[in-house]
């Protein structure tokens, strides 16, 4: 089932399924921030089966569809920025050995994409201060903060799928595959 038609058909669903996600962001308040990080994790799926290679095209395609069809810009530009990217990223930064410097550079990467995002969606998407303001005062720092532990349980979760999917999923879509 290695042929390229069942690849691009793959990628197409999971595609689809991040896209309808990233369009429900304008439907749904609170999937400004989660429906980008669900999304991303789709792409899991097409890291296992067929690698980077293919997923970074299906983040392509889900990052361009979604800027165009999607109401929410902010939650695209997180989505961009990194959550759609992280689960490809994920896999080979956690092929180096030392578990420390893992985390330093997912951390490092985390926190440079997050504050990228901050800064176009306040200077270029034009988000109002108010986004950012908790009782009257203007507390970005600490909004930072409270993503910085978000992303150790986001880290979690994405691990979570990668065995849940190789464990309990994949056998279903592929069959004959040996699960670990």
């Amino acid at each position: 089932m290695n042929n390229n038609s069942f690849r691009v058909a793959f990628c197409g669903l999971i595609t689809a399924f991040a896209l309808a996600l990233m369009f429900a962001t304008g439907l749904i308040p609170v999937g400004t921030y989660a429906f980008p990080c669900f999304a991303g994790m789709l792409l899991v799926a097409v890291v296992i089966e067929f690698g980077a290679r293919w997923a970074l095209a299906a983040f392509a395609a889900v990052s361009l569809l979604s800027f165009f069809l999607s109401g929410d810009k902010e939650a695209v530009v997180y989505f961009i920025a990194f959550f759609g990217f992280y689960p490809i990223l994920k896999s080979a930064i956690e092929r180096l050995k030392s578990k420390v410097l893992q985390y330093v550079i997912k951390y490092a990467v985390f926190t440079a994409c997050i504050v990228a995002a901050f800064f176009v969606c306040k200077f270029v998407l034009m988000i109002p201060d108010e986004e950012f303001t908790l009782f009257g005062v203007y507390l970005p720092w600490v909004f930072l903060a409270g993503a910085e532990a978000f992303f150790f349980l986001y880290d979690l979760c994405v691990s979570l799928v990668v065995r849940d999917y190789v464990l309990k999923i994949r056998g279903k879509i592929f069959k004959g595959k040996n699960n670990f």
